[in-house]
């Protein structure tokens, strides 16, 4: 390995690579830092369940919050980690949850892995896929003024993307636009996933506040914002109809293109009032 590589640990999460750095003039070597992506393996019992691709950082708060918003289990006090290993290809993580559950779950087939942290890639069956979260009971409405303080602050929380340009970040505020908590990986459901186990083991109240994602609002993420009782999802892109439709029909509020202090409203306006010039 090179010498310059050895230097300075790049942070938790990314890797050091040689790279050629060429412009129409020129082509210089020098070290990038890279975003890592590895499989990770959701053991539940001792049973695999699926892998996940992910940013080998905050790997509790990726299970915890998968296991939640996946539906796998109704609380955080039905999840215990039992260990994380480390392999030559990935990680692998142990956890324990309720007997009832892991028979459940073991009807939920899943013969492929959920690339990029995808909460349904590798289902067997559209059953699987298209379940409905319960209703959100927030009655939590916000400010518009709220939503883009936490996005301002969002851009200057994301210390893996500064360093890579290649990851995305969650985010929690609370009514006022004050933002508690931030997550980052190369897939936004990990993302997503690793907030609310966060969220969770800092116990922070899902109802209390909304959600900022720097990606594209798909069903998925709609789907584990409801699934874990968040009332408000906010996306710097555009929503699909999918997600359109989840939001309606569960009492999440959905916002597209939240950014340059600008939006687009596509479920529950409630949950977002107008700013009082």
């Amino acid at each position: 390995m090179n010498a310059r590589l050895r230097d300075n640990e790049p942070p938790l999460g990314t890797a050091r690579r040689q790279v050629e750095q060429r412009s129409r003039d020129a082509v210089r070597t020098t070290v990038d830092t890279i975003a890592c992506e590895v499989p990770v393996a959701l053991h539940y019992n001792d049973v695999p369940f699926a892998v996940l691709m992910a940013t080998p950082c905050d790997l509790a708060d990726l299970t915890l919050g998968f296991s939640l918003s996946e539906a796998i289990i109704e609380t955080g006090d039905a999840w215990q980690l039992d260990g994380i290993k480390e392999e030559i290809e990935g990680f692998v993580v142990n956890m324990r949850i309720p007997a009832e559950r892991a028979a459940r779950l073991a009807q939920r087939s899943r013969p492929l892995p959920g690339y990029g942290g995808c909460g349904i890639c590798g289902s067997a069956s559209i059953e699987d896929v298209m379940r409905m979260p319960v209703e959100v009971s927030s009655q939590l409405s916000v400010d518009e003024t709220s939503l883009h303080r936490a996005l301002d602050a969002l851009h200057r929380q994301q210390p893996l993307n500064a360093e890579t340009g290649a990851t995305h970040a969650a985010g929690f505020a609370n009514a006022r636009g004050e933002l508690l908590l931030v997550r980052e990986d190369v897939g936004r459901h990990n993302a997503l996933d690793k907030l609310i186990g966060g969220l969770h083991g800092n116990n922070i109240p899902t109802g209390d506040g909304f959600a900022i994602t720097t990606s594209r609002a798909s069903y998925e993420l709609a789907m584990k914002s409801a699934q874990v009782g968040i009332p408000l999802l906010a996306a710097i892109s555009a929503p699909t109809t999918l997600a359109i439709a989840l939001a309606q029909s569960t009492g999440l509020g959905l916002v597209g293109f939240a950014r340059d202090a600008q939006c687009v409203v596509y479920a529950h306006p409630q949950r977002l009032r107008r700013s009082t010039p």
